[in-house]
């Protein structure tokens, strides 16, 4: 299927590793063009040096996103470089373990900061040319909004308001026929995942212990599966979809976990 994506361009934020970098991969073979907006300087050369070599495309800029100046600036470079925006892939965020019992207030807001102020500041900044290209916006969250972790109020809060946002920024985008939807990932197989595993005595049982709850084919959602919903609902393919939270796991949080695949 052709998702008519060839030469759109979109805006991934933490696009490097992990999910954001499946959803950049994805988007190139589309054909896009992609702006990644990364927090550091040899993180973005090595991901562009890797498209590059694979004979892709894509352009990246440095910034600080709890800097809401930074938030401005990466909007700007992306219209200053092509003028326009056709969609916004609010990725970036970090689940740091800032719980009641173990945090504070003021790591508590460095948290919301950290996984959701600039989700609300790029989709700001953007909205101009989104609303000239009738594009769209898709947000990545977490299964933590829908079920609860323990010990991490602050990307918990944060994620659980992105949900929030969702269904309100695509009620108040309707009359400019922005598509907003979130795309709610739970136990994907990222390198920092990996490295998570691998911390525990045994990491093999570990990894069987999770893996055995996953309802369809008891494994790991792969990065390129969310990518792929994420390139899904920022084409016109998924024209008349909007404030959707598409929970993209083999049915880890929602089916019963005493189902025998």
């Amino acid at each position: 299927m052709d998702l008519h994506l060839k030469e759109k361009v979109f805006i991934v934020t933490g696009g490097t590793k992990g999910i954001g970098s499946a959803i950049v991969d994805t988007l190139v073979q589309e054909g896009a063009y992609v702006v990644i907006v990364g927090h550091h300087e040899l993180d973005n050369q090595h991901k562009l040096q890797s498209l590059h070599e694979q004979g892709y495309e894509a352009w990246a800029i440095t910034a600080e996103l709890t800097h809401i100046e930074d938030c401005q600036k990466a909007i700007a470079f992306t219209l200053d470089t092509f003028h326009r925006i056709d969609g916004l892939v609010n990725n970036a965020g970090i689940n740091d373990g800032v719980g009641l019992e173990n945090g504070d207030p003021g790591r508590f807001v460095l948290s919301l900061q950290r996984n959701l102020v600039h989700f609300y500041a790029m989709a700001h900044y953007a909205l101009p040319a989104l609303k000239q290209s009738q594009g769209a916006i898709v947000n990545i969250g977490s299964k933590v909004s829908l079920t609860g972790q323990g010990h991490t109020s602050g990307y918990a809060a944060a994620k659980g308001a992105i949900n929030a946002l969702t269904r309100e920024w695509a009620v108040e985008l309707l009359p400019y026929r922005i598509r907003v939807n979130t795309v709610i990932p739970a136990e994907v197989w990222t390198p920092l995942y990996a490295a998570w595993i691998q911390q525990f005595p045994n990491p093999e049982k570990k990894l069987a212990s999770i893996t055995q709850h996953i309802p369809l084919g008891k494994r790991l959602t792969r990065p390129e599966e969310i990518a792929d919903t994420v390139a899904f609902l920022l084409s016109d393919r998924s024209s008349h979809t909007t404030g959707q939270l598409l929970v993209v796991d083999g049915g880890y949080t929602h089916l019963d976990r005493a189902i025998d695949g």
